[in-house]
């Protein structure tokens, strides 16, 4: 993980905590006493067509599937979850992070805005989800490419939708995505920060899952030719990392962002002059202008393996380039692997 500028966070203030909303629970079925009288047969037959549907519960008991309306609360109750939503984001009453995570934000608006592309557009599939600890830290590393960070908000989206214990996953992001107006706004509302050891110690040790993509902009950019090649993952700084707080890592596999901008060149010059890593020359960019930005409709897989725990080294460990090795290059070799495997299984690059 290569040390990355600070660029300060406008100032902003953890706002004041708000409470956490209840879920609405589900109706118990009462007992119906041997002395009531019985009604007639046509009778029992309607209030059967009426009542809620029953589907055997994990213990053998009979579990209430309560109408579709009442599970969703109802447009009243909707409207209303709404208005207090907005009053909270005017009056302030909501709680951001000292790196400006906003949480109801996240869950109430950009899931939301992100839910249809992942579930519509790249059809995520998901395996090995229960491999992310249920609490506590965690690292996940996963590859990179698709010519923009496609990938690390699906990989977001995955953690918050499928984890049964739903977790949210914080990236790490390069200095660059905070000096872009606007998309460094939404990103630390995201949960996103500099991918610098620093933050991310300190996100390992308050209990977060921080999610870190080591090939950075060589993986990202890296030309059509050489994709699902991973790159070099740095000088092991993420393993040093987990070691210092004694986080399992997670690695991590994506199958099919590498198609959505297939990079066929890069213009040096134009990014230069734009002070960008590169500037992809795909088939439909910059030729069809803005609609050469609408990426291709691939069919993704994400795959997260089994832990590698580090709680069992000693402290001095961190410190030892040999076992930062090894641990690196294990876990690239895990992710790269899982890779081909998941290739070798993949049907078609859109279905």
């Amino acid at each position: 993980m290569a040390d990355a500028k600070v660029i300060p966070f406008g100032g902003e203030e953890p706002r004041s905590k708000r409470g956490k909303g209840k879920r609405t629970g589900r109706a118990r079925t009462g007992r119906v006493s041997s002395l009531a009288p019985v009604p007639p047969q046509r009778d029992l037959d309607q209030a059967a067509a009426a009542a809620p549907e029953q589907s055997p519960a994990a213990d053998g008991s009979a579990r209430v599937r309560e109408p579709e309306a009442a599970q969703e609360g109802g447009w009243d109750r909707r409207l209303a979850h709404g208005l207090s939503f907005l009053r909270r984001r005017i009056t302030g009453e909501y709680e951001v992070d000292e790196f400006g995570y906003d949480e109801e934000l996240t869950d109430q608006v950009l899931m939301s805005a992100l839910r249809p592309f992942y579930e519509k557009y790249f059809r995520v599939e998901v395996k090995g989800i229960e491999n992310i600890p249920e609490k506590g830290a965690a690292l996940v590393v996963a590859n990179h490419s698709g010519t923009l960070p496609v990938d690390g908000l699906m990989l977001q989206v995955a953690v918050h939708d499928h984890h049964p214990a739903e977790r949210h996953i914080r990236m790490l992001a390069a200095d660059l995505v905070f000096m872009l107006p606007g998309v460094n706004e939404i990103s630390r509302k995201l949960g996103h920060t500099l991918a610098c050891a620093e933050d991310a110690q300190q996100l390992l040790e308050r209990g977060e899952v921080v999610g870190v993509m080591p090939e950075g902009f060589k993986g990202i950019g890296k030309p059509f030719s050489e994709r699902y090649k991973l790159q070099r993952f740095g000088r092991g700084g993420f393993v040093s990392t987990a070691l210092r707080a004694g986080a399992p890592i997670v690695p991590c596999s994506i199958v099919g962002a590498e198609e959505i901008y297939p990079m066929l060149g890069n213009s040096r010059t134009a990014a230069r002059l734009l002070g960008i890593p590169y500037f992809p020359l795909t088939p439909a960019f910059p030729w069809l202008g803005p609609l050469g930005l609408v990426p291709l409709p691939t069919k993704w897989t994400i795959q997260f393996g089994e832990p590698i725990p580090t709680d069992g080294y000693p402290a001095e460990a961190a410190d030892d380039p040999m076992l930062m090795f090894n641990l690196t290059d294990q876990v690239r070799e895990t992710i790269q692997h899982t890779l081909y495997k998941l290739l070798v299984q993949r049907r078609s690059v859109f279905f």
